[in-house]
């Protein structure tokens, strides 16, 4: 039975190794033997999959404004551009001011130079403390520390897109993801939002991203294997990849006020956090799929799996106890987008959905096929090393 405040999708925007937008990504990961696009020489031994040529302008029209952001708050500028584009918002005056937004963001790329800087100075210097004074009072940027602040991509998005009202930034990766789209589902389904603007980007392109994995072996090394048989190989199991996922959700009512076209009902969004010892998370992943009200049958599944070997195994674990689930790595192909992993994986659940069709496997050798007709599709993020999230994207 649906309701006035049903939370509804109306506007995909994504970015990733494969293109741009949810038409050219459908239409790539539809095609049976699909190969992943791969950089394994410039952050060697780690492997990534970079963003493709974008040409900013299209979504971020002033260039002043484009240079005073880093690369991950482009991404997100212009994945949220996208999202409001294809939900016919961008550039409507009211429903931009009138318009909430939940962003998930990471801590900002840091100034490698000035980084350097300091560790070199600090190599020939023992009055570090009067040091680093020296170095912040002299190549501080504005934005207050030695990284971009993480609220300054919903900021931005404010400012290139005009998208005013309410505002919220999560951080805490994974788990940032499943908060924002949990939240904005919230505030729709309580009436304190018409309409909201949700997502994060994620830049792995930049040798401090990649660093923050490493410090505790997450990263995957060696040659690059298919996100589900990362098990006993070398290194941690993370492939990262850059990208960026943004969503128009909307109350039922306020969509169709305005006629626009809704690809899915955003069901139940439960998260959780558990200790993840003596099969702690499997025991989660178990609850929380018992709260998320699945339907009886065949259902697919677009899990958010990092590779990182004690959460995935994990999730591997659980999702194949059951037969009718059949899952779909997606990182296999876009790599892990840390912040950008749940609203991409709604997406792509909600593209199923509004397509009537599944996605052939990824991984031929574990996945198991889907042949139905998804009248409903879960969506997963299992936090690589905490935070546990699952979503239900249903038939509108």
């Amino acid at each position: 039975m649906s309701s006035p405040r049903d939370v509804v999708i109306t506007g995909i925007g994504l970015v990733s190794s494969l293109g741009e937008g949810p038409d050219a990504h459908w239409q790539k990961l539809t095609r049976p033997g699909i190969e992943p696009v791969l950089d394994a020489t410039r952050f060697a031994p780690y492997t990534i999959h970079p963003l493709p040529e974008i040409d900013w302008n299209l979504q971020i029209a002033k260039r002043g404004d484009q240079r005073q952001m880093e690369t991950w708050q482009r991404l997100g500028s212009y994945a949220a551009g996208l999202a409001l584009d294809d939900a016919g918002i961008k550039g409507n005056d009211e429903l931009c001011a009138t318009m909430d937004m939940v962003v998930a963001a990471g801590g900002g790329e840091r100034d490698e130079a000035v980084d350097s800087a300091i560790l070199a100075a600090s190599e020939t210097r023992n009055d570090r403390d009067v040091l680093l004074n020296e170095k912040l009072t002299t190549e501080l940027r504005p934005t207050l520390f030695l990284a971009q602040l993480s609220n300054l991509l919903a900021g931005n998005i404010s400012i290139v897109h005009k998208v005013t009202g309410s505002s919220r930034t999560f951080m805490g990766e994974e788990g940032a993801g499943v908060s924002a789209v949990e939240t904005a589902a919230a505030r729709i389904r309580s009436g304190q939002s018409t309409h909201v603007l949700v997502g994060g980007a994620f830049q792995t392109e930049h040798s401090d991203m990649l660093l923050g994995y490493e410090l505790a072996g997450y990263l995957h090394r060696g040659p690059w294997r298919p996100v589900w048989q990362r098990q006993g190989a070398e290194g941690g199991g993370v492939v990262t990849g850059s990208g960026g996922a943004f969503l128009v959700l909307e109350q039922r009512e306020h969509a169709k006020s305005r006629g626009r076209k809704i690809y899915a009902e955003l069901g139940p969004i439960v998260s959780g956090r558990a200790r993840r010892r003596k099969g702690g998370l499997n025991a989660e992943i178990a609850k929380l799929l018992s709260q998320a009200a699945l339907p009886n049958g065949e259902l697919l599944a677009i899990s958010g799996a990092s590779g990182a070997h004690a959460a995935t195994a994990a999730e591997k674990e659980i999702l194949d106890a059951n037969p009718a689930i059949a899952a779909r790595g997606f990182s296999t192909l876009t790599g892990h987008m840390k912040e950008a992993q749940f609203p991409f994986a709604v997406a792509l659940a909600a593209l199923a959905v509004d397509r009537k069709a599944g996605y052939p496997v990824f991984d031929a050798t574990v996945e198991r096929p889907f042949d139905g007709t998804p009248a409903a599709v879960l969506a997963t993020a299992i936090g690589y090393h905490q935070f546990e999230g699952l979503g239900l994207i249903k038939a509108a």
